[in-house]
């Protein structure tokens, strides 16, 4: 009997605990405009070569690397980069033409962000017209006493590929 009676007490905990898992979902809503915001100010920073505005939303210690591999890390360092390229006027020629975010929450602190631009009408240093790029930039946010900075940026770009 006492066989019987543990034997029913284990299979109803069994059968009495929900094996569903439930997720704790997290509202992210003003984390995306909030994001979202600081890509579209490094647009119109890039096109009004508007330096401090370029920097606002980066931390301290952010960790740059463009498409032709210039690297730096710090933001101080990311201002006097930004500097000399936004004074070459073959390099601030051109259209930015931006798709969607792809926005990754991680936890509620760190997100991973995709963007793609296809760059139009870009000039060379001798002043003859680039094809249009694929560039990529995926962008590392930290949350920060309730604000997302990057602290990190890598740029790549996609040339045409060429034919054998």
């Amino acid at each position: 009997m006492k066989k019987l009676v543990f034997t029913l007490c284990i299979l109803f905990s069994i059968v009495s605990c929900d094996s569903e898992k439930t997720e704790l979902t997290i509202d992210y809503s003003s984390d995306l405009k909030e994001i979202n915001k600081t890509i579209k100010d490094w647009d119109i920073a890039w096109e009004t070569k508007d330096l401090n505005l370029a920097i606002k939303h980066y931390s301290d210690s952010t960790d740059w690397t463009n498409a032709f591999g210039a690297r730096v890390q710090s933001k101080e360092e990311l201002k006097e980069l930004l500097n000399r390229i936004f004074n070459m006027d073959f390099v601030m020629s051109g259209e930015n033409n931006y798709g969607q975010n792809e926005i990754n929450f991680i936890n509620d602190k760190t997100a991973t962000v995709r963007s793609q631009n296809i760059r139009k009408n870009q000039k060379w240093p001798d002043g003859s017209k680039m094809d249009d790029r694929v560039i990529n930039h995926l962008r590392i946010y930290q949350k920060f006493n309730d604000v997302w900075l990057i602290t990190d940026h890598m740029i790549s770009q996609a040339w045409p590929r060429q034919s054998n």
